[in-house]
């Protein structure tokens, strides 16, 4: 690495931190206004324990060393022998960072699922615990492990980060239960300026996910940058046209869905795929994801604010689609060809065994963990609690005052 792309990679870094506030953001928009401080102290709990936790055992166990098929080891424990000086020059610390803030968001997308009702205790073991058990060893096999190896595809963590953290949240809230008074009681945002800030934010911030994912600043990285930019846009129409059609009228809430729905989709193509093919991801992105989150009351589980319809239906659309616009010969990789650049089926079905892999790994020691905490210390708060609001029984403290809300 240069100078040039140890400064972009910091950049990124940066950028990939000012996501978690921005989705505590987003989040606590959605939410009630009785529950927006827990639920930015769910996202901001991520922010203090995970990047102590990754720089003390997390990067060693998840990435090296580099090429073991299932996890790492602890030769890099507390960074042991990772410096600035020599040929490295801080190549490998800068990489290290940027890693962490991949960490530190992962969990917060699962906050969103179990919002208004879970315990805050449960939810600070619950974070290093899942990170540790769930979230290192999918990292590792997509990224250098035995999927990675066998030649499936994730620029930017679609399998690895939004699959996994999205079925994560499906197995959490089947133990949680659901929310008192649902679905009968209507729940809608409590501030939509708030939503639309955080999707701001993300959107931002979202360029250093993904283009910072080329770890140089180099043509990839543009075009990662270009494919963020247009899928998110594409992801956003798509929703609001289907909510037009549907429902006679265009929502912010479902624009703000549609973008981050965008977004999560090019994550893992964002490095592979050029030309249209961004736009039409995101367009399909879009609408499953606008269709997806209906599913949760029909089929009767509680996605509080819809991390399932978004990031984990979101996140197969973008890896699946890698196996039809997987384009090589526009980045001279060394990967498979898609579908509709003359490529066979075999990176669809490698693209489908990640994903397979990675859900059955993460729903079941998810639902472990959850069911561990449910038997100890309880995962919900009591039904007090939750009718009086999560700010003050859990935190002591209100987010707006009585006179403010009118």
């Amino acid at each position: 690495m240069t100078s040039g792309d140890i400064a972009w990679v910091l950049v990124s870094a940066a950028l990939v931190l000012f996501m978690t506030p921005g989705l505590a953001f987003f989040y606590g928009g959605m939410d009630r206004n009785r529950n927006v401080l827990n639920m930015l102290m769910m996202n901001f709990y991520c922010l203090l324990i995970i990047p102590i936790l990754w720089v003390v055992v997390g990067y060693s166990l998840a990435q090296v060393p580099f090429e073991s098929n299932w996890l790492g080891n602890l030769d890099a424990l507390m960074l042991k022998d990772i410096g600035i000086s020599g040929e490295d020059g801080g190549h490998t610390l800068a990489v290290i960072a940027y890693l962490g803030m991949f960490a530190a968001i992962t969990p917060a997308l699962i906050s969103g699922a179990v919002a208004d009702r879970m315990k805050f205790s449960a939810w600070a073991i619950f974070v290093p615990v899942w990170s540790l058990l769930v979230y290192v060893p999918v990292f590792k096999w997509v990224f250098g492990g035995w999927l990675g190896q066998r030649g499936s595809l994730d620029f930017a963590g679609g399998t690895a980060i939004h699959v996994n953290a999205g079925i994560a949240a499906l197995a959490a809230v089947l133990v949680l239960g659901k929310r008192k008074g649902w679905p009968q009681e209507g729940q809608p945002p409590h501030s939509m300026p708030l939503v639309m800030i955080g999707t701001g934010i993300l959107w931002f911030g979202w360029f250093g996910f993904n283009a910072g994912s080329a770890l140089m600043a180099n043509g990839q990285a543009v075009q990662a940058f270009m494919n963020t930019f247009l899928a998110a846009a594409a992801g956003g129409l798509s929703w609001v046209m289907v909510e037009w059609l549907r429902d006679g009228h265009p929502t912010n809430l479902g624009a703000a869905s549609g973008i981050v729905a965008g977004l999560v989709a090019i994550t893992p193509a964002a490095g592979y795929v050029s030309g249209a093919a961004p736009i039409v991801i995101g367009l399909i992105a879009g609408i499953a994801c606008c269709y997806a989150v209906k599913l949760k009351t029909r089929v009767g589980y509680d996605d509080a604010l819809d991390v399932v319809g978004v990031h984990l239906v979101g996140g197969l659309v973008g890896s699946l689609l890698i196996g039809f616009f997987a384009n090589p010969e526009f980045f001279e990789g060394s990967f498979m060809e898609g579908i509709f650049y003359g490529g066979s089926a075999k990176l669809l079905g490698e693209q489908l065994l990640a994903n397979g892999a990675a859900m059955v790994w993460s729903f079941t020691i998810t639902l472990g963990i959850m069911i561990a905490l449910k038997k100890t210390i309880g995962v919900r708060v009591p039904e007090e609690a939750e009718s009086t609001g999560l700010d003050i029984s859990s935190h002591g403290e209100t987010a707006y005052h009585s006179g403010a809300l009118g």
